[in-house]
């Protein structure tokens, strides 16, 4: 189905547009946390292929992705390179890396979910595994920073919710026969713009109800 949807060279563009902007995000973290040139790289990769690793081990698409094109392995390194010598270039359009980074989440919701479908796990699993592409490698980036991760912080804006719509989208268009290049790329731009829009007008999750709790958020 996924093939289907796109042909092979433009989901391979896709794909890597959507990895170097997660590697670009995990590198200048590791910047910021003042990790040398190796951490700066296991950081990249992390954030990069960390979802769609995860996604192909549990789905039993093995070897997974990641280890059998090299391009999906060196575009994070190339983001490696580029933050280690211009980061403060990089930070300064910062704005535009959120916007890339965004779009990643939505492609990856999407494809995810689809190929976790084609191998053969059910729509609430598929749209799980699409959830797990999108933000797994993120999660595993802020854990790796000893950080709390980013999509269980109250103050940090939607970034969970808006790859769950699009990977809820993708599973409801497979259930009712309508997935194609068009209700997928619908999708995906849903989620692109439910991000947009978080990062925009900071929308958050809201906390417990009657919440007692006197903790306050760390600096």
């Amino acid at each position: 189905m996924l093939r289907e949807l796109f042909t092979p060279s433009v989901q391979h563009s896709l794909d890597i547009i959507g990895i170097f902007v997660f590697a670009i995000s995990g590198a200048l973290l590791a910047v910021r946390k003042n990790f040398d040139v190796f951490g700066i790289a296991v950081l990249a990769e992390v954030t990069a292929l960390g979802g769609g690793l995860f996604r192909d081990l549990v789905i039993g698409a093995v070897p997974p992705a990641a280890f059998t094109d090299l391009g999906y392995f060196l575009t994070p390194l190339v983001a490696t390179v580029l933050v280690f010598f211009l980061h403060p270039e990089v930070e300064r359009i910062q704005g535009a890396v959120n916007v890339f980074d965004a779009a990643g989440l939505g492609l990856f919701c999407v494809t995810g979910a689809t190929k976790a479908y084609d191998f053969g796990l059910g729509l609430t699993a598929s749209a799980a595994m699409g959830l797990a592409t999108a933000v797994g490698g993120g999660v595993l980036r802020d854990v790796l920073a000893n950080e709390v991760p980013s999509l269980l912080r109250w103050d940090r804006d939607l970034y969970a919710v808006p790859a769950m719509v699009g990977a809820a989208m993708v599973v409801v268009c497979i259930r009712f026969d309508a997935l194609n290049a068009a209700t997928s790329t619908f999708a995906a731009a849903t989620a692109f713009l439910l991000r947009l829009a978080a990062m925009r007008f900071h929308w958050r999750a809201p906390r417990a109800w009657n919440r007692r709790s006197s903790a306050v958020e760390e600096a």
